[in-house]
């Protein structure tokens, strides 16, 4: 029997799509940080004049290499939560659709005679 519990498909649908548009945004994101940010050692000026370019040309591409692994982390995780999710909504609509069956397809009707 029942304990009145039940699961809301289309909130879940709902948190799905969520997910995969977040997850587009951090593909977008992770291309501009890859992509869009670089920085070449010229940028500081021919042959890198003033002492402290070497260090501000490392520190750029070590805070570039944090910022696309904190975003390949997140990216994982909504990856991740994002598949989770979908596969709990694929089984609890499975076993609506075995429930309905068995008490008459989904007709209201039960199965077989009452006579």
């Amino acid at each position: 029997m029942s304990n009145g519990m039940r699961v809301d498909l289309s909130a879940m649908d709902e948190v799905i799509r969520k997910l995969w548009t977040l997850l587009d945004d951090m593909d977008k994101a992770g291309q501009t940080s890859r992509y869009n940010t670089e920085i070449t050692m010229g940028a500081f000026g021919n042959n890198c004049v003033f002492l402290e370019a070497g260090e501000l040309f490392s520190a750029h591409k070590e805070a570039k290499s944090d910022l696309e692994g904190a975003i390949k982390g997140l990216h994982d995780l909504i990856d991740k939560f994002g598949n989770s999710t979908s596969k709990v909504k694929d089984k609890y609509t499975e076993q609506e659709y075995a429930n309905k069956q068995q008490m008459g397809g989904g007709s209201g009707a039960p199965k077989g005679k009452w006579d």
